[in-house]
Parts: structure tokens; sequence; C-alpha cells
């Protein structure tokens, strides 16, 4: 019992704590699976497995995790460094991105451990805070960047945080903007930031609830008629762009 705590507390575990963990645990998939998403496409793997790096871990720490109120997630610092490694050696292959990328949580977690059991942790200190929060705000602006392009429906594919605001903007003046695409994301992000008042109202669940309907409908209905095969193939593609 001493190596799986998570067992522990299940014996102790007080039925009425139930829905409030749904719904936390509701709250907290919302926030991580686009995050899970976006970090994975910033390191230079394919999304889907930016959600198995998502849904493991938090499933291992149920287990193995000391703290009931942790929360685990994926980590935006590593992207660059996973990116770093997984481009120049996968050569465009994304099963040889996988395996790079793979192998590198391998070795990082067993060097994690060995750390651990060295009580190397103040290591971490010895790095001065405006080198930390100029490589997470490099960070930032590097998944805002891969991310534009989805919120206004096209693609940029430049390398290099100035050649792709710069091909941003090409993409925007020369008009390429997906309408539909931009109408139901600035709608949603609007919705995000306005429901920030409310701290009691779950914006980010609702934003996702609504992306999951459009996603899932394919299709706009209009006066109880479902819309043609080029409409709905649009409105589709809009919906996969979305971010």
């Amino acid at each position: 019992m001493r190596w799986l705590p998570g067992l522990r507390v299940l014996r102790s575990y007080d039925p009425s704590w139930l829905s409030r963990d749904v719904f936390a645990g509701l709250v907290l998939t919302t926030m991580l699976v686009p995050v899970g998403i976006a970090y994975a496409e910033a390191s230079g793997v394919p999304g889907i497995y930016g959600l198995y790096a998502t849904i493991v871990p938090l499933l291992a720490y149920a287990l193995f995790g000391p703290s009931r109120i942790l929360v685990l997630g994926p980590d935006s610092a590593l992207a660059a460094v996973i990116l770093a490694v997984v481009l120049p050696h996968s050569a465009g292959d994304p099963q040889r991105a996988i395996a790079l990328a793979s192998m590198m949580a391998i070795v990082s977690g067993v060097v994690c451990v060995a750390a651990g059991f060295a009580r190397l942790g103040f290591i971490t200190e010895l790095l001065s805070k405006p080198i930390r929060y100029g490589y997470m705000n490099g960070i930032a602006l590097t998944v805002m960047l891969s991310q534009i392009p989805k919120l206004f429906g096209f693609k940029v594919s430049a390398e290099g945080p100035l050649r792709q605001a710069w091909g941003i903007v090409q993409q925007m003046l020369a008009g390429n903007t997906n309408l539909v695409t931009l109408a139901i994301g600035g709608s949603t992000l609007g919705l995000i930031m306005m429901l920030k008042r409310y701290p009691r109202v779950p914006g980010i669940l609702l934003r996702h609830s609504g992306h999951a309907g459009c996603r899932h409908l394919g299709c706009l209905r209009a006066r109880g008629r479902v819309c043609d095969r080029p409409t709905a193939a649009r409105l589709a593609h809009a919906g996969r762009s979305i971010p």
C-alpha cells in the first residue's frame, strides 16, 4: 500500500465526494484535451498522441501519486526541446517522429526517477526567474502562432516565428480566411473571455460542448431541412479547422 497510495485513498473514499469529483473531472478534461493536442503538434508529433500523454499519466498518478489535489498535464516547457530533437531526425516521417518522442519520454522518465532518488531537485533553483519566464513566454508564442491559422481556417507552412507571423499576414491579405471557422472560433473565444467574470460558470466546458456539437453535426440545419452536400462538406471542414 505504500507504493500505491491511490488504493488507500479509494478505501476511505466518501461517496458524497463523487458528484463534485465528476464535475471537476469534466472541467479538467475540457482544459487538458486542447492543451495536449496543441502541445503535441508544437512538439512535431500528431495531436492524438497528445491525448495519450494526457490521459495515461493521470491514470497512473491516481494509483502512484501521493497527493489527491495535484493536477498533472502536458508541459509547454518541453515542446521546444522535443521539437528540436524530433524535427531534424524524423525527416517528416510521422511514425519516426512518434518513435523518437516516445523514446525521449522513456529516457526522461528514467532520468527523473534517478534524479529523485539522488535528491537533485535543488538544481532547478539555480535557474534564474528571467530565464524561466523568457523560455515560457517563447513557448506560449510558439503555440499561439501554431493555432492562429486554425482559428482563421488556413494553413501556414513557414518555419520559425517571424516567417510564421508573416505567413499568417499574407494568408489574411490574400483573403484565404474561412469566415465560418473564424465566426465559430471567435464567438467561442469571446464566450470564454466574457464568462471569466463569472467564476462559477464553466466557460471552457460550455465552449467545448458547443464545439463538439458543431463537429458531430457537420452541417447546419435551416428551417428543418439539411443543407446540401457541398455546404455540409465545407462546414465539416470548418469544424475540423477549429483549434
